[in-house]
């Protein structure tokens, strides 16, 4: 993180922190990017601005997050979906060009798409 230099700098960072927490707490849903070395070096920055575009396209307020390996490398980019009270959705292999499907889907309309899922974790997990 850079260093801060001003009040103002402080107030614009306060405020954005403040907008994630509203949005993760009136939403429920946070969308997951892998971005260690392997997710990035399969494409996980691209895809991450693919997601974030088309959820500024649809003006769709939901909290977007990094997280580094968990392991699965042969599966970079991962992306995972959590909404309040289902499942969190990991899907794999996520390219670019399938964000706007993945967010029309599963945010928009409700519905896991299956042939891209990788795993699942309840709640409760």
């Amino acid at each position: 993180m850079a260093q801060i230099k001003s009040l103002e700098e402080l107030r614009r960072l306060r405020e954005r922190v403040e907008r994630d927490i509203t949005t993760r707490r009136d939403t429920g849903t946070t969308i997951i990017v892998g971005m260690g070395t392997c997710g990035i070096a399969s494409g996980a920055r691209e895809t991450m601005r693919a997601i974030l575009e088309e959820l500024r396209t649809r003006d769709m307020d939901v909290n977007v997050t990094t997280v580094g390996c968990i392991g699965m490398c042969n599966k970079e980019p991962l992306v995972d979906i959590e909404q309040a009270g289902k499942p969190r959705v990991s899907y794999g292999n996520i390219t670019p060009d399938m964000a706007p499907r993945l967010i029309e889907e599963h945010l928009v309309n409700g519905q896991v798409v299956e042939e891209w899922v990788v795993g699942r974790l309840q709640e409760d997990e």
